[in-house]
């Protein structure tokens, strides 16, 4: 079993060949691909955490669509002064599918 953990967006994910991620906003190449930085690998037995070893690697993806997240609503409220503000934020997304580790 191979996987790799990634940092996609902030956040590490563990992908495998075929995984869907979620992922902040990203900007494809002409191809239609990305390339996420691994920050770990596990190829069977073998762990490899070495920054010199890791440079070597390579985490491909292909670009599925772009979308908008859930809506959230910022309330902010002080008693007795009439001080009301109301915000609202959907934040950018990509789904990307893992296509190759290597």
């Amino acid at each position: 079993m191979v996987y790799a953990i990634v940092r996609a967006g902030g956040r590490q994910e563990k992908v495998e060949v075929g995984t869907v991620l979620v992922v902040d906003r990203q900007k494809a190449g002409e191809d239609g691909t990305l390339s996420f930085a691994p920050v770990l690998l596990v190829d069977g037995e073998t762990v490899t955490h070495a920054a010199a070893d890791l440079a070597k690697v390579t985490v491909t993806a292909e670009l599925i669509g772009d979308e908008r997240g859930k809506k959230i609503v910022i309330q902010k409220f002080k008693n007795k002064t009439g001080y009301r503000k109301r915000q609202g934020h959907r934040q950018e997304l990509s789904r990307v599918r893992i296509t190759a580790i290597g």
